[in-house]
C-alpha cells in the first residue's frame, strides 16, 4: 500500500469517526426535537415570513403558553398561643390551590372550619394546609389549644370569592 493510500485511508476513518461522534451527540435541550419534525413546508414558511411568526402578538403554534404561577404561601406563627402581628383574612377565588404554613412554638392543634381539616403543629414542625378551593364563604382557622386555655382562638379567616 503506498503512502497516499494510507494517508487517504487514515482521513476517511477520521472522518467516519467525526461523523459517527457528531450524529450521536444527544440534541440541544432547547431544540426539544422541533429540527427533527420540521416539514420542508414549515421550513419555506419561516424562511419566506423570516420569523416563523404568523405575525400576530399571539403565541405561534411551536410556542407553550407559559406555565401557571405557583399559589402563594401564607404563613402565620404562633407564638406563646397567640397569632404573631395578629389574626389576618387570607382572601382566595374558588377553584385556587390554598397553601398555608402554620408554626408554632408549642403542640397545637388548629382546625380549619367549614373544609373540616385539622393539622398539628409542634416546635420544628409546621403544619401544611393544601386543598382546593371548592367551598365559597368565610371560614375561621382557630387554635383549639387557645380555645381551651380561654384565649382567642382566631388564627386567620379563609375568604373564598366566586372565581
Amino acid at each position: 500500500m503506498s503512502r497516499n493510500q494510507r494517508l487517504a485511508l487514515v482521513a476517511a476513518a477520521v472522518a467516519i469517526a467525526v461523523l459517527a461522534f457528531v450524529l450521536a451527540q444527544p440534541g440541544d435541550d432547547e431544540d426539544d426535537g422541533e429540527r427533527a419534525a420540521t416539514t420542508p413546508a414549515q421550513t419555506e414558511t419561516e424562511s419566506e415570513s423570516g420569523s416563523g411568526s404568523s405575525g400576530g402578538t399571539g403565541p405561534t403554534e411551536t410556542e407553550e403558553p407559559p406555565p401557571p404561577p405557583e399559589p402563594e404561601v401564607t404563613r402565620l406563627r404562633l407564638r406563646g398561643g397567640e397569632v404573631v402581628g395578629g389574626s389576618q383574612d387570607i382572601e382566595v377565588e374558588s377553584g385556587d390551590t390554598v397553601r398555608i404554613v402554620v408554626s408554632s412554638d408549642a403542640p397545637d392543634e388548629i382546625h380549619l372550619h367549614g373544609y373540616d381539616i385539622t393539622k398539628n403543629p409542634a416546635p420544628g414542625q409546621p403544619a401544611r394546609f393544601v386543598f382546593k378551593a371548592d367551598a365559597e364563604g368565610s371560614f375561621e382557622i382557630e387554635s383549639h389549644v387557645a380555645a381551651d386555655a380561654g384565649k382567642d382562638p382566631l388564627v386567620a379567616r379563609l375568604v373564598v370569592q366566586p372565581s
